[in-house]
């Protein structure tokens, strides 16, 4: 373990992220909110702490190896969520640290669950800082650096590997890795904008737009009102959102192909994403069918228009809120929180298992199936036409038990703290799904305020673990991984 060239790299980082708080610090300056003082003094920790790790070891330029990035990775992310809240306790925003970080980690893993309440009077500052902590982490803050630290003599492969989710993160773009996170955020700035301007031109207001053009591509959910994008009430607005989460939900590989090729030939001919929109358009029906027989809506349209928005939030584990599906019957809020479990694309700003390990599982019970019948028969397993590495298929069913398992204990710890077990199990699927929205006390009309503070901890863990996509995290906790 090369513990000084982490060192050196946690330094850089630190110091870049540190420069996302300018935006706050100069809207704060000229808005005159009380934000200007606290972001100024969050910001200049955050940069001094960063460059007191970096000065003693700034030479220490070595090629990182695939251990140092999961360490890195890992604790990167740990330590952000808790510089990032600072300007939250500085502020005054909320009076205890597991609030505190539990928001950050919630705007950095783009889960859009809060403990907050009363955004429509929040402080500008404070609410640009949460639709910034979203947009910088639906890409993931480490796929931005490699494009940014080989300048600084630091190595890119690894940390995108360690970083970025999904069975399938070994393929590249471009020959050059630095190429590939660049073009990725470029496609990603490009979305996010488009978003910003559709908005403001359906009636948003600037600031309303920019906020939520940063939190709809990332997936991520934050909404500057407490009745999210029901205050709104605008159907321009929820199609316009719509459009743009499924899009921040489809693998960004994808659009990159689309756009290099001027062509939409590669999503279709891309299994994940036929099935990805199979779900959402099934589910979008049946819900809306559902919520009209059952006289919730007076009309069929109107039943539609809130189904296809709350399916695509949900699906794509951003959380936006056009209705409170938590009033909806019971089977519907439970058949959305099914959802969230697995709807996005890898490669994708969204949480969850992601489809294409839905799949893969699948179609692996199916060659089982086939060999139960043909003892002696060779089934290959083939994704969009081409087989399936069987260290891929292993890793997958893998990664499936240790999501479950992780998932079940989480929410008894969660329930044995003396949460009702809708609540603790909603809760525990919003977090490690990065969803936002739950049940029961965390439903769409709450938040997660009233939860004991140690369940806010483990939940934030939780948001973590579904973002690092588990074993990134639950690798350096192995002795084998410490060992030389």
């Amino acid at each position: 373990m090369q513990f000084l060239v982490i060192q050196r790299i946690m330094g850089l980082l630190l110091m870049l992220f540190s420069l996302t708080m300018l935006p706050c610090i100069v809207l704060s300056w000229f808005d005159q909110d009380g934000g200007f003082a606290p972001f100024l003094k969050a910001s200049l920790i955050t940069l001094v702490t960063g460059f007191l790790l970096w000065l003693p070891v700034r030479r220490q330029v070595k090629e990182l190896r695939t251990r140092d990035a999961f360490v890195i990775v890992s604790l990167f992310w740990t330590l952000l969520a808790l510089f990032g809240a600072l300007p939250f306790q500085f502020v005054g925003t909320t009076s205890l640290m597991a609030d505190a970080y539990f928001e950050t980690m919630s705007g950095l893993t783009t889960s859009g669950s809060t403990v907050l309440t009363g955004l429509d009077h929040l402080a500008p500052s404070m609410n640009l800082w949460r639709g910034i902590l979203q947009f910088m982490g639906g890409m993931g803050i480490v796929v931005l650096a490699v494009a940014i630290l080989p300048m600084l003599g630091v190595g890119g492969m690894q940390l995108y590997k360690a970083e970025t989710p999904g069975p399938m993160k070994e393929s590249k773009l471009t020959p050059r890795i630095k190429e590939t996170a660049k073009a990725l955020w470029y496609i990603y700035l490009g979305l996010t904008v488009a978003c910003a301007l559709a908005l403001w031109a359906a009636g948003m207001t600037p600031f309303d737009a920019l906020f939520h053009g940063f939190t709809s591509v990332a997936t991520g959910g934050f909404s500057t009102h407490d009745a999210s994008i029901a205050y709104f009430s605008s159907p321009a607005i929820e199609m316009i959102l719509t459009l743009f989460m499924f899009l921040g939900g489809t693998s960004f590989a994808l659009h990159f192909l689309a756009f290099r090729g001027r062509s939409l030939r590669s999503y279709w001919q891309d299994t994940e994403f036929r099935i990805y929109s199979a779900i959402i358009i099934t589910a979008t029906l049946l819900i809306g069918l559902y919520l009209y027989l059952t006289a919730t809506y007076p009309t069929l349209l109107q039943s539609l228009r809130y189904a296809v928005f709350q399916v695509v939030t949900m699906a794509t584990t951003t959380g936006y809120m056009s209705a409170d599906f938590g009033a909806w019957p019971p089977v519907l809020g439970a058949l959305l929180m099914i959802i969230s479990f697995f709807s996005g694309s890898a490669g994708s700003t969204s949480g969850g298992m992601k489809v294409v390990r839905v799949v893969l599982l699948f179609k692996q019970t199916l060659c089982e199936i086939q060999r139960l019948i043909h003892p002696h028969a060779i089934v290959p397993l083939k994704l969009s036409g081409k087989p399936v590495p069987e260290r891929t298929i292993a890793a997958v069913s893998a990664f499936f038990a240790t999501y479950l398992a992780s998932f079940a204990i989480i929410a008894l710890s969660i329930s044995a703290m003396g949460v009702d077990l809708v609540t603790a199990f909603s809760a525990t699927a919003a977090a490690i799904n990065n969803t936002g929205p739950g049940l029961g006390a965390v439903g769409p009309a709450a938040n997660f305020a009233a939860l004991p503070e140690a369940a806010k901890w483990l939940l934030s863990l939780a948001m973590l673990l579904g973002r690092l996509e588990l074993f990134t995290l639950f690798v350096i906790l192995t002795p084998a991984f410490w060992r030389r």
